[in-house]
């Protein structure tokens, strides 16, 4: 592996909240408003379903990563067990994905801002918080780990209070949802029928995009074979909890038809019930977790971007570390401004930006999370020939892991059917083609003949 310049300083409540911090941010806060309102209370199971696809690909993930840590990760094990282009692939998309998430977060903060401050130009605040973060990546890691970890601690602390305070109104003021006893019939339960239930799940599932920052982040971790199980075993239960819980308080504490599908549902619920100051606390922490999910984001982009430039799949001055921090400071910058394209955006299209990023990165968060499923099942079959011995494997293999390659592939076919997400699916094949094109290019020009390691 070629990770043995960057520094292992991250330590395991650092994954955990990295983790963390890529996975609860617009999703939760901004894109369930739109499920809840697609199906109802249902959404809970929606997120159940949801959560146990996310677990089998984070555990297949984790398979890979405690066997042979790296900040490549599911690139590197694409590239050493399938072949260069399906690591090219894998690595590229992951790359974009990160890039366009980093852009529909930094756009959901200055959503949340006309909560408290009306008027500022978006894009104004975009540049602002770009240049402040891309400036923490630049530090050091552990300057990164530690600003991450009270990041997105912050939420964490939050959400459990509003769940706290929740079941408080929800069991003492009585009265509070008049629609509480009528939620088990079926018109209520499964409000939209089964292609509302079929759509929110769709979101859902993209709402879980960030949980493999874990794995990326492994490559500059304290002692990876004992922090990573731990990061996923507790990151997925954490995340469910989170989740489900937070959606339950939602459409508990208020008739979910008359929430907004347009803002943030923690803000509007306790707005509509009369507890404005709950509804900015919480407006703040949306403020906090998108900024936090962005941190997340440009670390992970600049890690994949450094892999694949050591792997000969970038120009090989990105992955060059001439600083004292080990930090892959080329890597950083050049991702820090892709991301600067969002400052255009939001200049361009102030109103629309945030839905067009989302339905942009959809596609190639599929495509990543469908090779790390091939590629660990690749992956098995070299340790079975091999008579290695995993310490930590996929349960059920191979049946979970064909559960939720179709489960996917069931997301995929409904995105068909989505005004929204239809396009995505249309421009895929179409990204996967210029791909391989741009991979036939690169080993040309730059004679790139990288043998696969199976040494691993």
């Amino acid at each position: 592996m070629h990770n043995n310049k960057l520094e292992h300083k991250l330590k395991n409540r650092h994954l955990q909240m990295i983790a963390l911090g890529g996975v609860i941010g617009t999703g939760l806060f901004f894109g369930s408003g739109k499920s809840i309102h697609l199906t109802g209370p249902s959404i809970i199971l929606s997120y159940l379903l949801g959560g146990i696809v996310i677990y089998i690909i984070l555990r297949a993930l984790g398979e890979m990563t405690v066997h042979e840590p790296c900040s490549g990760s599911f690139s590197q094990y694409a590239h050493t067990y399938i072949g260069n282009c399906a690591g090219f692939i894998s690595g590229w998309s992951a790359w974009f994905q990160y890039t366009i998430v980093c852009m529909a977060e930094l756009t959901a903060v200055t959503v949340f801002f006309d909560y408290f401050i009306p008027g500022i130009p978006h894009w104004i605040l975009c540049t602002f918080i770009l240049l402040f973060f891309a400036g923490i990546n630049l530090i050091n890691i552990k300057i990164f780990g530690e600003f991450e970890f009270w990041f997105a601690g912050i939420k964490v602390v939050v959400i459990v209070l509003m769940l706290a305070f929740s079941a408080y109104l929800i069991l003492y003021r009585h009265g509070i949802n008049p629609d509480i006893n009528q939620y088990t019939h079926p018109n209520l339960l499964f409000a939209g029928g089964y292609k509302g239930f079929a759509i929110s799940f769709v979101i859902v599932v993209f709402s879980f995009g960030g949980s493999e920052f874990v794995s990326i982040a492994a490559g500059e971790a304290e002692n990876p074979q004992k922090n990573v199980p731990t990061a996923i075993n507790g990151v997925i239960i954490r995340i469910l909890l989170f989740y489900i819980l937070t959606m339950l308080a939602i459409i508990l504490l208020y008739p979910y038809q008359k929430l907004s599908a347009n803002i943030s549902p923690f803000v509007d619920v306790f707005r509509k019930i009369g507890f404005t100051t709950a509804a900015g606390i919480m407006n703040a922490v949306a403020i906090t977790a998108a900024l936090s999910s962005f941190n997340s984001c440009l670390y992970a982009g600049s890690r994949m971007l450094f892999s694949l430039s050591q792997n000969g799949f970038a120009s090989k001055h990105l992955s060059s570390i001439k600083n004292n921090n080990s930090i892959p400071r080329k890597a950083i910058l050049f991702t820090a401004a892709a991301v600067s394209l969002v400052i255009l955006i939001n200049y361009i299209f102030p109103e629309n930006a945030i839905m067009y990023l989302l339905t942009a990165t959809t596609g190639s968060i599929l495509i990543v999370w469908m090779m790390i499923l091939v590629t660990q099942m690749t992956f098995r079959k070299t340790m079975i020939t091999r008579s290695i011995k995993l310490k930590y494997k996929l349960i059920l293999f191979p049946y979970s892991n064909i559960f939720a390659m179709l489960m996917l592939i069931i997301v995929m076919v409904i995105m068909t059917q989505m005004d929204d997400m239809r396009i995505s699916v249309m421009v895929a094949p179409m990204w996967l083609f210029a791909l391989v094109v741009f991979y036939i290019l690169n080993k040309k020009f730059n004679n790139t003949n990288i043998s696969n390691k199976h040494e691993l």
